[in-house]
């Protein structure tokens, strides 16, 4: 679902509540500053969203050439413009000018190759990367697309759960059980079926040795008679993002928290309850919500301060909501998961977001 998608958009035009010469463009739950009269509600439009990458000669035709995101400029970013959070760019490229916009929205075209457009990959610090190893056995992950692009994904009332999202980096272990085997991974390098040759000067395998989370993985495959289990944990601390949460990362006290497990039993990988499974063993997400699920709760619990500090001491970068049924998505063609960020979070001064 995550995965980066240029399509074309039918469009809700909105008032910009401080400024007369600009409006506000809808996509899904997301909000684009354009200019006023610039489009019409129920007009289609093509949406760059953020992460995205642009070409030069794109930069330059939509005028944007110098106020864009990252070193070369060229990255799309959440941004505040007058007062209202701008996510996304809404355009009509020329070199769309002879394709139906209104035909390719409800086919669901993805235009990103033909623009020349690409997704943003955060550096890797030296402490994140290392020596690989090949390992097509891992537990895959989902990566989580945001709520606000597929507001549809979950119906109102339906019974939910609400967990913090930490602003550290993903660390996946894979425990194989009839090979006594622990492999350790990051997101990027396990998108490539590649884990981490073990280094104890590497920050994944700091935090699962310090945390004890293979011994926690070896215990759980087998009370759950599984072939392999998959612990998937946020590293977080000093010199692993911008928000800390209080741990030290560059000393030994790297803050870990699992965030999902999943299992294969009887040749079938499964998602499973982390609560229920590794309450008591292992550290884990805050749960802030469990019950109906309501959009405009989801929104409010996304904002506000941190809490697996204890103290507040950052903004909340999100949620990740689930449903408590585990179940298929319609909506993503896969597994029903979304996250929601708060906006604070998306325009706070000085982020890192190494990966």
């Amino acid at each position: 679902m995550s995965t980066l998608r240029v399509t074309a958009e039918v469009l809700t035009v909105h008032e910009h509540p401080n400024a007369d010469a600009l409006e506000l463009a809808q996509v899904g739950l997301y909000r684009s500053v354009i200019a006023k009269g610039q489009y019409r509600t129920g007009d289609t439009a093509v949406y760059i969203p953020e992460q995205s990458v642009l070409p030069a000669a794109l930069i330059e035709e939509l005028g944007l050439t110098g106020r864009l995101a990252g070193s070369t400029s060229d990255r799309v970013k959440a941004v505040r413009l007058r007062g209202e959070l701008s996510q996304g760019i809404v355009c009509r490229p020329r070199a769309l000018a002879d394709v139906d916009l209104a035909r390719a929205a409800a086919e669901g075209t993805d235009f990103a190759e033909v623009l020349g457009i690409t997704k943003w990959v955060p550096p890797i610090p030296p402490t994140m990367s290392g020596e690989v190893e090949s390992a097509p056995g891992l537990m895959p992950w989902v990566d989580i697309g945001n709520l606000q692009r597929y507001p549809d994904i979950f119906a109102p009332g339906e019974p939910v759960v609400l967990t913090e999202k930490l602003h550290g980096s993903a660390c996946l272990l894979t425990y194989v059980a009839d090979e006594d085997r622990v492999y350790v991974s990051s997101k990027g390098f396990a998108a490539k079926s590649l884990a981490l040759r073990e280094d104890p000067r590497n920050l994944y395998w700091r935090a699962v040795c310090g945390h004890g989370v293979p011994e926690a993985a070896a215990r759980l495959a087998e009370r759950l008679g599984a072939r392999r289990v998959g612990i998937f944990g946020e590293v977080y601390g000093a010199g692993v993002q911008d928000l800390t949460y209080g741990a030290d990362g560059r000393r030994d006290t790297l803050g870990y928290a699992v965030f999902d497990v999943s299992a294969e039993i009887d040749g079938t990988p499964r998602w499973l309850d982390a609560v229920a499974l590794l309450a008591g063993e292992l550290p884990l997400v805050p749960r802030l919500y469990e019950g109906p699920y309501d959009l405009a709760r989801v929104l409010e619990c996304a904002t506000g301060r941190e809490t697996v500090s204890g103290r507040g001491i950052h903004l909340r970068e999100g949620v990740v909501i689930r449903p408590v049924t585990e179940r298929y998505s319609p909506v993503t063609e896969g597994r029903a998961i979304a996250k929601a960020v708060s906006p604070a979070y998306l325009t706070r001064k000085g982020g890192t977001e190494y990966e």
